[in-house]
């Protein structure tokens, strides 16, 4: 599945952190979901409090778990120093926790907590770019991981002078940076991630070969031009450039998809398993994030508009997309870890039976009423229905919990 040596394969004890603790960010960002009121601002900061509790603990975090170990698959190369990711994981696991609380509870906090979490990432991308140096590869994935860790330095420091100018001690403009920082993060780092990603998991988990790449290589080169245009506009409040930058955006993930579609048109395996119907949640919530945001860019005055397709990109295709992907790569990780020297001496396991399947069906189900009802009630205004869903993504959130505890303990008496 994974074309990596052992030389190349981390250590599994290094990866386990970050999955086990995303887990735990998920399960928490989805019970303080329950706290909020459904007439809230973004600016607010206790939303800003819940935003990076949601994609710095749970995206940031299995992000950076997963490509301690997709970094060698891309690159076809070991990294450049792997004992890194012990520094990273324990930086960014307490410089979250006290932004989180900086947001929520003493601003002052925030400025120690951008400090963790800005070293975190340059540490992350430093390494990611020496381990770029190391290999001749000139592939759409690769080039996406250049450009999405520029995105990341750009944005993390962005973030650190919106965090020093809450916490006091600068006196920027507070609202012009957070569109900078939410377009380098959201759109240059985790989107531009995700598409180098997505080409390499999404044809290896479905069998899928053939298709044609100019698709997604159209995407990311309008995607890249649209959050320059967004970054520029925002500093030096130019409206129209901004504008353009979210027409950009919009039509990038419109290339994006039809990538999707060409993948999926060539797909081999077609069975219906959790996986798959992750993906295909993931990439509906994209188009209904991107029609609503759409609509939002017209009349600007529905604010429900905006938060509705910050809510299916969020929770719909970020946390759909990661978690399905999770069910087939701490099976591959515990198998590779546990199973890959016995093959041809004793009866190995097979991956499909490496995630429990009742409880990984009951997150899914749980996950998407949630994600359905609470939509609905975040569009509607009706704060008892967006409670309502709320509660069912909580239950989902601690099936995906158990699940991840149940697969990374699969043959533990073995190591």
């Amino acid at each position: 599945m994974f074309n990596i040596s052992k030389d190349f394969a981390p250590p599994f004890k290094l990866i386990a952190p970050f999955f086990i603790s995303g887990a735990i960010f998920y399960i928490l960002s989805s019970l303080a979901l329950l706290f909020f009121k459904i007439d809230f601002d973004y600016m607010q900061l206790n939303i800003a409090g819940w935003i990076h509790l949601f994609l710095l603990g749970f995206v940031m975090t299995i992000i950076f778990g997963a490509m301690a170990q997709l970094v060698p698959v891309i690159l076809e190369t070991g990294h450049f120093s792997v004992d890194f990711y012990y520094i990273i994981f324990p930086l960014l696991l307490i410089g979250t926790i006290l932004m989180v609380f900086g947001f929520w509870f003493n601003p002052i906090l925030l400025s120690f907590g951008g400090i963790l979490v800005l070293s975190s990432m340059l540490i992350f991308a430093t390494e990611v770019f020496l381990t770029i140096k190391k290999s001749s590869l000139k592939t759409f994935s690769t080039k996406a991981i250049k450009v999405s860790n520029i995105f990341l330095l750009i944005g993390i420091l962005i973030g650190f002078l919106i965090s020093l100018t809450i916490s006091g001690f600068l006196g920027f403009d507070i609202e012009s940076l957070i569109k900078a920082h939410i377009y380098a993060v959201v759109g240059g780092y985790i989107m531009i991630t995700i598409m180098g990603i997505t080409l390499i998991l999404l044809p290896m988990f479905g069998l899928a070969h053939g298709f044609d790449e100019k698709p997604i290589n159209k995407a990311m080169n309008i995607m890249i031009i649209s959050i320059v245009f967004v970054i520029i506009g925002s500093f030096l409040d130019l409206k129209i450039l901004m504008e353009l930058g979210y027409i950009g955006s919009f039509i990038a993930v419109i290339f994006y998809l039809y990538q999707i579609y060409l993948i999926q048109k060539v797909r081999m395996r077609k069975e219906s398993d959790i996986w798959s119907k992750s993906m295909v949640v993931a990439f509906v919530s994209l188009i209904v994030s991107a029609i609503l945001g759409f609509f939002y860019l017209l009349s600007t005055d529905f604010r429900s508009l905006l938060y509705g397709s910050i809510w299916f990109l969020f929770i719909g295709f970020f946390a759909f997309l990661i978690n399905g992907h999770l069910y087939k790569i701490i099976p591959f990780l515990v198998w590779f870890h546990r199973y890959s020297e016995l093959v041809g001496k004793e009866k190995v396991p097979m991956l499909k039976d490496m995630y429990p399947k009742k409880e990984a069906d009951f997150e899914f189900y749980f996950s998407l009423f949630g994600l359905i009802v609470a939509g609905i009630g975040l569009l509607t205004k009706e704060e008892t229905l967006f409670k309502a869903g709320v509660s069912f993504l909580f239950i989902g959130s601690i099936f995906l919990g158990t699940s991840i505890k149940w697969m990374l303990n699969y043959g533990k008496n073995r190591s």
